[in-house]
């Protein structure tokens, strides 16, 4: 049987309001930090969106890898690319998206605390309460059992693809598609936004 999750669909609207609210709790605890640290692919948008919040200029990445494809583990986290600069003696904030399993961030705040840090903290947009590790900062907890997976802006057109072309598995006609997407993921998805997908050459059936 084809596994669909239940979707959230985030907007940018929604991820400003995150940005903000992440960036007040920051400078509320005075632990504004010197060097940024976005985990690589989820958590670079939000880095940087921070980075601007908190007018620091110093941002690095780490490539932290766990999602094989939209909602499906493929294991355990690991290092996939290291830090792209030095973090000894910097005030460090790590950033992700979402602490879903949590051991993205955690292997990345070890590895950062590993090169001997003045200070190493954590922060994602979104904390999901089953998570093994509870972020430092983070704009809106999602208890387990209201577990969805969260649409981001950043990841649309790959998560559609991906889910698009299980219900294509199924029926692979267009109509028949966004029905599936809706009746399984609530995702209504738009005929031009499953068109377009189409033409980008990213679907196929999984």
């Amino acid at each position: 049987m084809v596994d669909f999750p239940r979707c959230r669909i985030a907007s940018w609207s929604d991820v400003d309001a995150w940005a903000d609210r992440i960036a007040e709790k920051v400078r509320a605890a005075e632990a504004l930090p010197e060097t940024i640290v976005g985990l690589t692919r989820g958590g670079w948008v939000p880095a940087r969106l921070l980075a601007d919040r908190l007018g620091v200029k110093r941002l690095v990445s780490l490539r932290a890898q766990h999602w094989g494809v939209t909602a499906t583990p493929s294991g355990h986290a690991e290092v996939a690319e290291g830090l792209s600069g030095p973090v000894d003696g910097q005030k460090v904030l790590i950033v992700d998206d979402i602490t879903d399993t949590g051991e993205s961030l955690e292997l990345a705040l070890r590895w950062v605390q590993e090169r001997r840090p003045a200070r190493a903290e954590t922060a994602a947009f979104l904390h999901i309460t089953h998570s093994k590790l509870v972020p430092n900062y983070y704009a809106e907890e999602i208890p387990k059992e209201a577990w969805v997976w969260v649409v981001f802006p950043w990841n649309y057109w790959e998560d559609l693809a991906n889910l698009a072309g299980r219900a294509a598995a199924i029926d692979a006609a267009p109509a028949a598609v966004r029905a599936t997407l809706e009746r399984r993921c609530g995702w209504p998805v738009s005929a031009a936004d499953l068109d377009r997908v189409r033409r980008m050459g990213l679907l196929a059936p999984k």
